[in-house]
């Protein structure tokens, strides 16, 4: 990994099976270049996405460690459930080391056809990432900013 990856860029986006190979395979294609180019846009550097098997979410700690990324992503397929063996997660973390533990984390889940749609799920995924380096920090304490829901017309009384 530390041959083909540069250390030190804005964000670092890892793919990892997790749970589910399935959601990898359904959501990753269509998600990844959304956040790369969302993110060249914004001016960040990107790392070189890599693909980790048998992942588990822990491993953040580790791509801090080895590569320095001021925000590290790790998109990884969730446990298949009642919903769909389809479902994605962004966990995400501000430079990530051996001492984070999931207080230190910040995830986006339900990534999948019939649940966040993968623009939605690269506009908070970015959203957040930004969030993340302006108040350098991830965690519980930083909360994403989700627009309001849209509740229709006001009913007359």
């Amino acid at each position: 990994m530390t041959k083909r990856c540069t250390r030190g860029n804005d964000i670092q986006i890892a793919i990892g099976d997790g749970l589910s190979v399935t959601a990898v395979a359904a959501q990753v294609p269509s998600l990844l270049p959304l956040l790369d180019e969302g993110a060249r846009a914004r001016g960040w550097t990107v790392g070189n996405p890599f693909v980790i098997r048998h992942c588990r979410v822990g491993v953040l700690n580790e791509i801090g460690e080895l590569l320095a990324p001021k925000v590290a992503v790790l998109l990884i397929g969730e446990r298949p459930g009642l919903a769909t063996a389809e479902s994605l997660s962004a966990y995400m973390a501000y430079q990530p080391d051996k001492t984070h533990t999931d207080a230190n984390r910040n995830l986006i889940s339900n990534i999948h056809s019939r649940g966040l749609k993968s623009q939605a799920a690269a506009d908070r995924i970015l959203n957040l990432a930004a969030k993340m380096m302006a108040l350098r920090m991830s965690g519980f304490s930083v909360r994403e900013q989700l627009p309001m829901a849209s509740t229709g017309p006001a009913i007359p009384t």
